[in-house]
């Protein structure tokens, strides 16, 4: 699919193999299971002719009742029991004599197949009977229309999937009414009793006539799976031969109790897909209203201010040696400690908490009014002279920069204190989603290494609460730190002062904008990030190591000499 990728990995190894570009590998920023997506909202409702059987999965999941609504007409259709044979082979023999019948009494007839191998396979078969008949699945799904309407006309054979069709009303021609109505045939049993329900559902409609009939062979999936070895014994017993079929009740009771395992299996599974998700959906209604205070301002600066208060109380609990603590807070706030060694061992804890966060927070305000002077003449030059709407200023903390898009017209109207806002904005926000996205990787990882509890007879769930909390206790103190470390160091990237003095100059009024231009700001944060990049001594990537296959003692050599190995090379290595 279009702008689809594997992750983990996968879609890079797929490419590797076919010798095609290796793009960059794809992280997940968002996720959420459908059934927490659906209870986000404050009202859910739905209509479906089938919900009566998931009726139990409605109230566990969505606290939804099922009502059944009476049908506007009687229900005028015959559900026949199950035709129940030993083979494929046979069953498929009896659904084309079916159809023949059907065909001879001059009744339209639909077929359900569960697959559309099986609707070309039966396609194949009643064209070497030679029998007319028109295919809907996937594949024409440009014609279904078409090919439904013509499905209620006398002797007309229909063969569909499941999926295909539904939602369109078959109209019965002629005299097909008198002669019984549609007809469906069913040549398996699905997993799901709602699929069925459907399938029958054709026929009958606003009390027209009909009947319906499912063909099951015990090499069938469902029944392989759930009760054909007590069916096979039953058959064996009476005797029966090839081609003899079992119609009874109890046997279409004992499908439809396999059915209901296998929908109790399907809901177990989707169940415990949402216990887990459950668990981050606490940490994503935490994570998001962080990240809607800083996209909307609102209550970003209380947020700002706790953040600098947790760090400065982190900081002192982890710093119980002072030299570790004063290096601790110059390497994250930049700021030298407003304590003695005397008052960091005399003073209270909350009040040498109380003296660093003062000092530290306070340092970041004139940092930040500092920042806002600094840019106020671009600012006024930007407003004055040209017909920009925003401009981004690059933002770095002498490691990385990050851009932040300030609105021209509201800076200029506040005399550049827009700006701090926009700033405390844009580095909140990118920290927050790649924290984040990064601790969803991390979670990955986790649910796939908790099912290994099992083995210990602990319940994987409750050892990814724990952990998972853990790990999103540790990635809302790097938040914290992060933000609080990148605020206390943030300046506009300016070489020198002319920088400044440049942007005071009074220009003409631009006529238009030009793709591409570099104005003496862009200039100067291209020419300090240079100067950055080239400064800083990171340490480079490793590259993996490749080990070759370990050569046994009495393999041959790979030299080459026709010797054992531990004759020959390998005989220093012993």
């Amino acid at each position: 699919m279009e702008g689809r990728r594997w992750s983990d990995g996968l879609h890079q190894a797929v490419e590797a193999k076919e010798n095609a570009k290796v793009e960059a590998a794809t992280q997940t920023y968002a996720t959420i299971t459908l059934q927490n997506y659906f209870r986000m909202y404050k009202k859910l409702a739905g209509m479906t002719g089938t919900a009566e059987t998931e009726a139990g999965e409605l109230w566990n999941i969505y606290k939804l009742d099922v009502v059944v609504i009476p049908t506007n007409k009687p229900i005028a259709r015959v559900d026949m029991d199950d035709m129940v044979y030993k083979t494929k082979r046979e069953k498929f023999r009896a659904v084309i004599d079916e159809i023949e019948k059907l065909i001879g009494e001059g009744r339209p007839v639909l077929v359900g197949t569960t697959s559309v191998e099986t609707s070309e396979l039966l396609s194949k078969m009643l064209k070497m009977k030679k029998i007319p008949h028109n295919v809907l699945n996937a594949k024409l799904h440009q014609k279904e229309a078409e090919i439904v309407a013509q499905a209620g006309e006398p002797g007309r054979v229909t063969i569909a999937t499941n999926m295909a069709g539904r939602g369109t009303d078959i109209k019965l021609k002629g005299d097909v009414r008198e002669r019984g109505g549609l007809a469906i045939i069913g040549t398996e049993r699905h997993e799901s009793r709602r699929v069925d329900r459907q399938l029958r559902g054709r026929a009958g409609r606003q009390g027209d006539p009909g009947s319906s009939l499912f063909f099951v062979s015990l090499e069938d999936d469902l029944m392989r799976l759930f009760g054909s070895e007590r069916m096979a014994s039953i058959m064996d017993k009476m005797g029966l031969q090839e081609g003899e079929v079992i119609q009874h009740s109890m046997i279409t009771k004992a499908v439809e109790r396999a059915q209901k395992k296998v929908e109790e299996n399907n809901f177990g599974m989707r169940k415990r897909l949402l216990e887990y998700d459950d668990v981050m959906n606490n940490q994503r209604t935490v994570i998001y209203n962080k990240r809607r205070n800083a996209l909307y301002g609102d209550r970003l600066s209380i947020d700002i201010s706790n953040m600098f208060y947790d760090t400065c109380e982190l900081l002192y609990s982890d710093g119980s040696d002072w030299e570790e603590f004063k290096m601790e807070v110059i390497r994250v706030f930049a700021h030298e400690v407003p304590l003695s060694e005397r008052e960091f061992l005399s003073l209270r804890r909350n009040e040498a908490i109380n003296l660093l966060y003062d000092q530290c927070f306070n340092a970041y305000k004139e940092r930040m009014q500092k920042l806002c002077e600094t840019a106020w003449p671009f600012i006024k030059n930007i407003a004055e002279n040209t017909r920009y709407i925003n401009v981004a200023f690059p933002i770095t903390d002498g490691k990385k920069t990050l851009n932040c898009v300030v609105p021209v017209k509201k800076a200029y109207e506040t005399h550049g204190r827009e700006v701090q806002l926009c700033i405390e904005k844009g580095i909140t926000l990118a920290i927050i989603d790649d924290l984040w996205k990064e601790h969803l990787r991390q979670l990955d990882d986790l649910r796939q290494s908790v099912q290994n509890a099992a083995y210990e007879q602990k319940d994987p769930l409750l050892i990814y609460k724990f952990e998972s909390f853990k790990l999103f206790e540790k990635m809302l103190l790097d938040i914290n730190r992060e933000i609080t470390s990148f605020l206390s160091r943030a300046q506009l990237p300016l070489p020198d002062e002319s920088q400044v003095r440049e942007a005071q100059r009074p220009q003409a009024p631009q006529k238009g904008l030009k793709a591409g231009r570099e104005n003496q700001f862009d200039r100067a944060a291209r020419q300090q990030q240079q100067a950055i990049d080239s400064s800083s001594q990171q340490p480079q990537r490793q590259m993996p190591v490749h080990v070759e296959k370990k050569v046994g003692r009495n393999d041959p050599c790979p030299c080459g000499s026709g010797k054992k190995y531990k004759n020959c090379h390998g005989r220093d290595a012993e």
